[in-house]
């Protein structure tokens, strides 16, 4: 059931009462996502048959100010592209016992391309739902031999990072049938579900409420396509399940952990929702 608009303390505590909708800035613009003059990036597309609410579908670079759209439009300025390179320095690191680097079976970076445009998925022998940083821990942990990452380090953010990067400009096409439905259908209830002492949901701003102002940020739809994003506020490359758990948090309630069942699930949702964009990470945001 479509979660209704919530008027009153929770939208004043948040910003968002009294807000008037405003059109994303590069809309204004008639702006264009290309980046470094090559990768053309689809940042509006239409709804997947899936959304109900919802019938045009756009990347979170649209509600972005002029000057934050122009870092991501030059890979040099992408201050999230130091991350990429640190990464591409650890494809080449060797681990474990055996001395296994990524690039013992896979190459080059460039060797994983078309990955993130399909992942989270249900395909995996273990016909759990698995994202990238989940398949990174397995080829860490079971094929190198070696420990597993911090789902959300440094080191993890910066290798998925990466794995997006060699994936931008092809479109993001997620399955949410066969393996991945049951867990799909568990991400959609947590996006429709309150929580916290304020009440609130997913959809709540990113599907009642996108293009309002709350505080001073623009509203975006929560697309996920340009994760990992570099955000001005902290300075670093933030993983998605990072971006989770402060929203969550946000609402004055206890959050999941990342890695945890209920963001895989999360996560496959939110990154069906914007089938038919491109993969653009890593992005540049506020």
């Amino acid at each position: 059931m479509r979660q209704t608009l919530r008027t009153g303390a929770a939208w004043a505590a948040l910003g968002l009462a009294g807000s008037a909708a405003l059109a994303p800035a590069a809309m204004a613009q008639e702006a264009n996502l290309v980046i470094d003059g090559e990768i053309e990036i689809v940042t509006r597309a239409p709804a997947p048959e899936h959304m109900e609410y919802i019938s045009e579908i756009f990347s979170g670079w649209e509600y972005r100010s002029p000057e934050t759209q122009a870092l991501q439009m030059d890979d040099f300025e992408n201050p999230g592209m130091i991350g990429v390179d640190n990464a591409r320095a650890d494809f080449e690191t060797a681990m474990g016992p055996d001395d296994q680097s990524c690039a013992s079976c896979h190459d080059s970076p460039e060797a994983l391309e078309a990955c993130a445009r399909s992942i989270p998925n249900g395909t995996r022998p273990r016909g759990e739902v698995q994202t990238l940083e989940m398949q990174v821990n397995e080829c860490v942990t079971e094929r190198a031999g070696a420990e597993p990452w911090d789902y959300t380090g440094n080191r993890m953010t910066e290798m998925v990072a990466l794995i997006s990067s060699v994936s931008r400009g092809m479109p993001v096409d997620v399955a949410i049938d066969g393996p991945a439905q049951e867990t799909w259908e568990q991400g959609k209830e947590i996006y429709y579900t309150r929580y916290g002492q304020l009440e609130l949901a997913c959809a709540n701003c990113h599907e009642d409420n996108y293009d309002n102002m709350i505080r001073a940020d623009h509203l975006s739809q929560g697309q996920i396509n340009g994760f990992p994003t570099y955000r001005l506020k902290n300075g670093k490359l933030n993983a998605v399940h990072d971006r989770f758990k402060g929203c969550v948090r946000d609402t004055r309630a206890e959050t999941f952990a990342p890695g945890s069942p209920e963001f895989v699930a999360l996560e496959l949702y939110v990154a069906s929702r914007g089938n038919g964009l491109s993969v653009e990470g890593p992005s540049v945001r506020n």
